[in-house]
């Protein structure tokens, strides 16, 4: 059996951060020098494909630490980890597709895509009917394209509802995390999303922090609700973990509404999500180019959203559900803009 260092997920990196990299600050000499690692990688785990197109064998660490696995087995999540695995599969072939359209290698990209499709038509043909019961299962369905295009609503659908089934408390683990947020949004249930971001109760970002923490931790209850160390868990058990901090690109990306519409920020997206009962929001990010921000409030049924664009940059401006804005919309260029929505 391959060491674990191959589980999907975490092997994965090596289409993941490239990718992010890029996307980041816009340098193609970044896809070009790690293109043979992320080549490689995917090229290793479609050779461990069985015959119906999934990926159950391998070390697998699968949606580790699900907040419903046992202290002693961190790796018994409740979503299948031969589907996240094969997931996962899908995923990086996506990933390698784009970089080599980026690169202008077509006939890389047009065999990556295919693979992509084929894995996970066959993911979802094994497992669709799993993937809507458990949160990490729809998220990745959703945002890794597992779903057909005709059932993306209906999965949504299901995602919200376990959501609130679950008086809002996440039920992901590090695997299903980064996506669960989006997923909500990117089918139309924002609702949700900010009813997980905002949940106190365990499992959930709040509950850590009002039980003083400063730094994300390794286990959603590495601190019991009574205020009790998770001694059982004593292992394993970092106070300073990075995985669900991955919940910072949402924050960035959908409640203050700043992400990169091209690589390297060249064009900025601008698209806050307000929800929650939130009032405000603000972010900012240090680009190439200088500094790209968004900030925005609520007063009564008025949306006011301030950004601005570096030098050398163009940006979009994309008003939330909801709200309707008498300017007119088409590109940005740099500088300071201003719009003012009325709630519908």
């Amino acid at each position: 059996m391959p060491f674990a260092g191959s589980a999907a997920g975490w092997g994965d990196a090596a289409t993941v951060v490239p990718v992010a990299l890029f996307e980041a600050y816009g340098h193609r000499t970044l896809l070009d020098r790690h293109y043979p690692a992320m080549r490689a990688w995917v090229e290793f785990t479609a050779n461990l494909l069985d015959d119906d197109g999934t990926r159950s064998g391998n070390a697998q660490l699968g949606d580790w630490l699900d907040p419903a696995a046992p202290p002693e087995d961190p790796s018994a999540a409740r979503t299948d980890s031969g589907y996240v695995a094969t997931a996962f599969v899908a995923h990086s072939a996506r990933l390698v597709a784009d970089a080599a359209r980026e690169l202008g290698l077509a006939a890389d990209a047009e065999r990556y895509e295919q693979l992509s499709a084929r894995v996970a038509d066959a993911a979802w043909k094994k497992w669709g009917a799993h993937a809507r019961t458990t949160q990490t299962g729809c998220a990745l369905a959703i945002e890794f394209d597992i779903a057909p295009a005709t059932e993306r609503a209906p999965v949504g659908e299901a995602l919200a509802a376990l959501v609130r089934d679950n008086g809002g408390r996440i039920g992901t683990g590090f695997l299903g995390t980064p996506f669960v947020l989006p997923a909500l949004t990117d089918t139309g249930h924002v609702a949700e999303a900010y009813q997980l971001l905002l949940n106190t109760e365990c499992p959930g970002w709040l509950y850590q922090i009002a039980h003083g923490a400063t730094t994300m931790w390794e286990r959603w209850d590495a601190i019991r609700p009574d205020g009790t160390v998770h001694l059982e868990a004593s292992s394993m058990l970092s106070f300073n973990h990075y995985a669900y901090g991955a919940v910072a690109n949402w924050l960035y990306r959908s409640v203050a509404g700043l992400a990169p519409a091209a690589p390297g920020y060249r064009e900025v997206l601008i698209a806050p999500r307000p929800g929650g009962g939130l009032a405000n929001a603000s972010a900012s990010v240090e680009t190439e180019y200088g500094t790209a921000s968004v900030a925005w409030s609520i007063s009564g049924t008025t949306l006011t959203v301030e950004a601005e664009l570096p030098p050398g940059t163009t940006g979009q401006f994309v008003a939330p559900d909801g709200w309707s804005s008498p300017e007119p919309g088409g590109a940005l260029g740099s500088g300071r803009h201003r719009w003012v929505l009325e709630r519908v």
